[in-house]
């Protein structure tokens, strides 16, 4: 079997979910928490590429999932157990649930079925949330992983579903990191190890390819 057909095979749209990390407008828009990570994800063409796979994905019947990451005003139920955490609130912009900032940041669109998976403590947008259980019940075996950032939450994805048991895919062309170059050293040294690494064009092609979709899966049931 082809490396082409490996790949399409484990893009089987009833059984892949599309995951988006932290693709919002606190994070990588225009008014951006870390205006170095959004200014890398915008220059880099990473966000319109995850726009590009979340439109194909929605074409294609493929679930889509949002990873948000959010705190309440009060902060109450956040992580203060890193550094990370406590600059994360000394900025200017915070992910304040209800704001605009914890919104999906275009071009990226969402859909009426999309699942919005937000967080209010921790690392990882699986762990200690509902991904998991949500995949399950959509019988997903296939994870793609794309957005923010390679240095932290998008690993943390990759391994958290490797660990649970799922079948890890990293779009390289749809994540962003700072510095840039970290992000390829990240991919090659790293999550090449665990996931299959592919790109935005092979990922969208695999769902080109004529077969049934979740869809066609769903209506079969309900009729």
């Amino acid at each position: 079997m082809s490396s082409a057909d490996q790949l399409a095979e484990q893009l089987d749209p009833v059984t892949t979910a599309l995951l988006t990390v932290e693709c919002q407008q606190g994070v990588v828009g225009d008014h951006s928490a870390l205006p170095e990570l959004a200014a890398q994800a915008r220059s880099s063409g990473v966000l319109q590429q995850v726009a590009r796979l979340v439109a194909g994905a929605h074409e294609a019947g493929v679930q889509v999932l949002h990873a948000v990451a959010e705190r309440r005003p009060d902060g109450r139920g956040a992580n203060h157990n890193a550094r990370l955490f406590r600059a994360a609130g000394r900025l200017p912009v915070q992910q304040h649930s209800g704001t605009s900032a914890v919104r999906i940041a275009p071009p990226i669109e969402v859909a009426d079925e999309d699942l919005v998976v937000r967080r209010l403590h921790g690392l990882s947008p699986i762990a200690g949330t509902d991904v998991d259980a949500l995949l399950r019940n959509l019988g997903c075996r296939t994870v793609i992983v794309v957005g923010v950032s390679a240095n932290i939450a998008v690993p943390n994805a990759v391994f958290d579903a490797v660990n649970l048991g799922y079948t890890a895919v990293v779009a390289r062309d749809a994540i962003a990191g700072v510095p840039a170059d970290y992000t390829p050293a990240m991919i090659r040294n790293t999550l090449a190890l665990v996931a299959t690494i592919a790109t935005t064009d092979e990922v969208l092609t695999c769902w080109k390819r004529p077969r049934r979709t979740r869809r066609d899966r769903t209506a079969s049931e309900a009729g």
